[in-house]
């Protein structure tokens, strides 16, 4: 699914307009442009767009202050740009001193981004990349992208036991059963691996040095899948690997501090550690950040900048105090017997100062305007909330004397609740008066849903599956996408509303599903047709009737009428409403 016709029409917004002129022509280093929340992936997009459609043709990284949010945005993105053009950057689930290392799964999508910034990888790459702030402070070892993975094709030659030291040397660890990422075995002329990117793990089947098969396999019961694979790319797992120099200079400092002996000489043997990656800056020649491997006609667009500052000061101190009573410390007798400081979380104006003194632009995504009048209750009392209810001091902000502040003109979507007949009012009205009225479903049954309903109230409808050209005025425009929450921009007269925006209800968080693995059969209840049998976890097998709109406590949702057997001869079938 594409959203690209949206995206060239809200280019044509004044007020974004002219900002896309000034990023192609390089005129501004800083700009705040305040709008809603749920404009921000069509600004990102519209400054990543090529100049033939109307954008600045730029490299876009989106800095935001929490990784959930990251993801969303990101998602919205993949919709409106394309999947390709678009790129996460997650950050280490640990602190930079902890003696714990980042997950493989982690590890392995951060150099797999980090190889297309650098050329190094099959996909070019991405115009638009996303990372939470924590990605953003922290130094990384320099040279990750340089870190290929193992690539494994069928019908090619390796040599297994050369095969298997790559393995080893991409801080894969052997084992008799593969069960979790990271992992590899060897049984005869089978390789089992569990690259960290992944899903699930894969089995190689030589025929002499041959690849002569590659299929997935369940780590449950250890049965390989019907469906064969062409290639498997194994990524390293850790952002430190044991090189030679690494695993020399590990040796030379085990001599130096015996309180860190015990970790150094595993690692000055070949053996990848738990937290190892706290002693990158004594290991390596240097640590870089994440702006330092952009383009430098990179534009930067930080959401929610006071929300970005007050986490990256929280996550400075944390990393600080972290670091002053650390294990190293401890060891120490109180005194950190290394200087690690270099891989410490960097001051957001810093990480600022570098971007900019590289020719990167700075910009911000407000909520709110630059800050409260004079006679404002909140210049009062110092406190401002965004849209999404957060609290911001304006007391504690960072003055941003000589930086201009723009607006782009709308607001949130309204949000409905389940009252279908006030949803398709305010359409049907906007329709009229000849506003371009878009519909973003999260699926093809819901989109379908929506598509009945409007006909039903004899609304023009026109069902899109992608939306490359402009969205027809006077007509709703139905899409399927990955759209959050909408917004009404007055100055377009387009009006986009999601499915949380017509329920009340937000969508389900994705972050938090588990990868695959033997899940139950699930239905689509819009694929039901009247008299299907369903199972339903608690009341057992029923027959399903209908999909009816119930009131309960003011909120109007959707319900599937599911008929049961009568509890007596001769009466009615009971009926549950789900």
């Amino acid at each position: 699914m594409t959203l690209t016709g949206l995206v060239d029409l809200f280019s044509t917004d004044p007020t974004l307009s002219a900002s896309i002129d000034d990023a192609r022509a390089r005129r501004l280093p800083a700009l705040d442009l305040t709008s809603p929340p749920s404009m921000r992936p069509f600004v990102a997009a519209a400054l990543a767009a090529s100049s033939a459609r109307g954008g600045a043709d730029r490299p876009v990284l989106v800095v935001t202050s929490t990784y959930r949010e990251a993801e969303d945005v990101t998602a919205a993105l993949e919709s409106l740009a394309g999947e390709e053009a678009v790129a996460y950057y997650p950050a280490w689930e640990t602190l930079p001193h902890e003696r714990l290392s980042p997950r493989s799964d982690t590890v392995g999508r951060r150099l797999a981004v980090l190889r297309r910034l650098a050329g190094n990888a099959e996909l070019p790459a991405p115009k638009i990349l996303v990372a939470p702030v924590r990605s953003v402070l922290q130094p990384q070892v320099k040279g990750l992208a340089d870190l290929l993975p193992v690539r494994i094709i069928t019908g090619e030659d390796h040599d297994l036991g050369e095969l298997t030291t790559r393995l080893v040397g991409a801080a894969y660890i052997r084992v008799d059963l593969v069960e979790r990422r990271g992992e590899f075995a060897v049984r005869g002329g089978i390789l089992d691996v569990f690259p960290p990117t992944e899903e699930h793990p894969v089995r190689i089947d030589f025929f002499g040095d041959t690849v002569e098969e590659i299929r997935s396999f369940t780590v449950a019961d250890q049965r390989s899948s019907e469906l064969t694979l062409r290639e498997v790319t194994a990524s390293p797992c850790r952002e430190l690997l044991l090189t030679d120099e690494v695993k020399a200079r590990a040796a030379a400092l085990s001599q130096q501090h015996p309180e860190l002996s015990e970790m150094l000489e595993r690692i000055a043997q070949g053996h990848a550690v738990d937290g190892m990656e706290a002693l990158s800056p004594v290991l390596v020649d240097g640590m870089e950040l994440l702006v330092e491997l952009l383009p430098p006609e990179t534009h930067v667009l930080v959401c929610d900048p006071e929300l970005v500052r007050s986490r990256a000061v929280d996550l400075v101190k944390t990393s600080d105090e972290f670091l002053h009573a650390s294990w190293a410390a401890a060891a120490g007798g109180g005194k950190a017997p290394i200087d690690l400081g270099a891989s410490s979380y960097r001051p957001l104006a810093d990480v600022r100062s570098v971007a900019m003194a590289r020719g990167l632009s700075w910009w911000t995504l407000s909520p709110f305007s630059a800050g409260p009048g004079a006679g404002d209750d909140a210049a009062t009392n110092g406190v401002v909330r965004t849209d999404d209810g957060e609290v911001v001091d304006l007391r504690t902000s960072v003055s941003a004397a000589g930086v201009e502040s723009r607006t782009i003109a709308g607001h949130l979507a309204e949000s409905h609740r389940g009252d279908t007949e006030a949803a398709i009012a305010d359409i049907a009205r906007r329709a009229r008066e000849g506003w371009r009225v878009v519909l973003v479903a999260e699926g093809k049954g819901t989109s379908k849903r929506y598509a009945e309903v409007a006909a039903e109230r004899e609304l023009a409808v026109r069902e899109r599956e992608d939306l490359t050209e402009l969205p027809a005025e006077g007509v709703v425009t139905i899409v399927t996408g990955e759209l959050r929450s909408g917004f009404v921009a007055d100055s377009l007269k387009l009006a986009l509303f999601t499915t949380s925006d017509l329920s009340g209800q937000r969508p389900p968080d994705k972050s938090a599903r588990k990868m695959p693995g033997r899940r139950k059969n699930q239905i689509n209840p819009l694929e039901l047709t009247p008299g299907d049998p369903v199972v339903h976890a608690q009341h057992g097998v029923g027959r399903y009737v209908e999909m009816v709109q119930r009131t309960v406590q003011g909120a109007t949702r959707e319900y599937l009428l599911i008929e049961y057997a009568p509890s007596k001869r001769g009466q009615p079938g009971d009926r549950l409403f789900v």
